[in-house]
């Protein structure tokens, strides 16, 4: 839309200048008559009497005579088919330009798009847009390098838990008379195993599934603080395993339109990661509604650095690197959190001070 509009002021401005000089032309016709009336032309005279009656007759009596005014309407039409030629020929270097410098915009080099001075609008354009494309391209790289190294990490941890489960399994199923409480014991690490095995599992199919999918909303009216409160209860068992302490504070019913599953999928994944990686007890939970807004805050001890804050919404990018089940994730969790904070048009962030970390989400009230 923005390109059509400096498109439209080009050709405009080309229009404007035919205009001028078809206004132009005639006023610096009429002048350069009227100087040539204040000379005497004695050195014509000089020359040639017959030259210098003929010349001065021509030139005192041309705005008076059909003849003249014929040759005026000559002059102009010549001197307007010049201005345009020169004009057009002036334009369509810049439509050249334009075009041999398009080139540029969808290399991976970093060539700086060079125009004509008076094509300085369309060189800041068409640079920004190679900036953006070179930048997309890079991200894009990245992702890419992320996700394959995490199927790579994926696909080497499956394999012990599976050995371990395949392990256990075989012990109980050779010893027939394995006494019960042994037997009882291998049977729990390799359901532990399995379960491990299962999460590793949905990991991959999260991966496939956020390529694959695009996330649409089904909103209807919810209530933010009733769903956290539901949150805390199923989340008690991981909390009371981890010696953390959820928090809410929250007064009464705090009703808002949205996607009640997927608001429930971005709340869960914020106090996932806090349980997993706060320092302290408590987690705390906050929710405020203003006039235009509900904001809703979700903060734990423990700091995370500005270089990782910078990437921590990106695809495939985990804050802690090592490959375990509980902390390491699929590196997905936060990326669709923000995906689905913006398709309902609010905003999701990160601050971390002081050994506190806070994720803020702003839900626009509409």
């Amino acid at each position: 839309m923005k390109n059509n509009k400096l498109l439209k002021n080009t050709f405009l401005d080309l229009f404007l200048k035919i205009i001028l000089w078809s206004l132009f032309l005639p006023a610096l016709i009429t002048l350069i008559f009227s100087i040539l009336k204040r000379f005497n032309y004695q050195w014509l005279y000089d020359i040639n009497p017959n030259i210098y009656v003929s010349f001065k007759s021509f030139v005192y009596g041309f705005f008076d005579s059909f003849n003249g005014l014929i040759i005026l309407v000559i002059i102009w039409l010549i001197g307007i088919l010049l201005i345009i030629y020169f004009l057009v020929k002036k334009y369509n270097n810049f439509i050249y330009s334009l075009t041999s410098q398009a080139e540029k915009l969808l290399s991976d080099e970093s060539l700086y798009i060079e125009l004509p001075k008076e094509l300085e609008v369309f060189q800041k354009e068409l640079n920004h847009l190679k900036e953006d494309n070179l930048k997309n391209k890079r991200k894009a790289q990245e992702n890419e390098q992320r996700k394959n190294d995490l199927i790579v990490y994926l696909a080497h941890d499956l394999k012990t838990p599976l050995t371990s489960t395949i392990g256990y399994l075989s012990l109980i199923d050779e010893v027939k008379d394995m006494p019960q409480k042994q037997r009882e014991k291998y049977v729990k690490i390799a359901l532990d195993k399995a379960y491990h095995l299962e999460n590793l599992i949905n990991e991959l199919f999260d991966i496939a599934r956020f390529n694959s999918e695009t996330i649409i909303l089904d909103k209807q009216k919810l209530d933010i603080n009733m769903m956290l409160s539901q949150l805390k209860e199923d989340f008690y068992p991981i909390l009371k395993e981890n010696d953390k302490e959820l928090i809410l504070d929250i007064t009464g019913s705090l009703e808002y339109y949205g996607d009640s599953e997927k608001l429930a999928r971005v709340f869960s994944n914020l106090i996932r990661n806090a349980i997993y990686y706060s320092t302290s007890k408590e987690i705390d939970v906050k929710t405020i509604k203003n006039k235009d807004e509900i904001i809703i805050t979700f903060t734990n001890e423990g700091e995370i650095s500005e270089e990782k804050l910078k990437k921590i919404f990106e695809k495939f990018y985990r804050a802690d690197m090592s490959r375990t089940t509980k902390t390491g994730g699929s590196g997905l969790g936060l990326a669709i959190s923000k995906e689905i904070i913006e398709l309902h048009k609010g905003n999701i962030t990160a601050m971390s001070k002081d050994n506190k970390t806070t994720f803020t989400i702003k839900l626009p009230i509409i």
